[in-house]
């Protein structure tokens, strides 16, 4: 970043990861989660009212983060 340009405010939660993850980008970094119990509810397709089969996570989801090409 530049001495002209300011950072930009961060107003949602997938901003914030997506913030995050690029930072991490290229530093080797691990992101991990561990879950109990988490609730996903998937709609079958597209529309508003699709039904949704609902999944449930236990256990743990580790992001790796490498840059190539170097």
């Amino acid at each position: 970043m530049s001495a002209v340009e300011t950072p930009q405010e961060t107003t949602t939660w997938p901003e914030f990861a997506e913030g995050l993850y690029g930072f991490l980008t290229g530093r080797g970094a691990t992101i991990e989660y561990d879950l109990e119990k988490l609730e996903i509810l998937v709609p079958r397709h597209a529309a508003d009212n699709a039904p949704r089969a609902k999944w449930q996570l236990n256990g743990t989801i580790r992001i790796r983060t490498s840059e190539t090409g170097k």
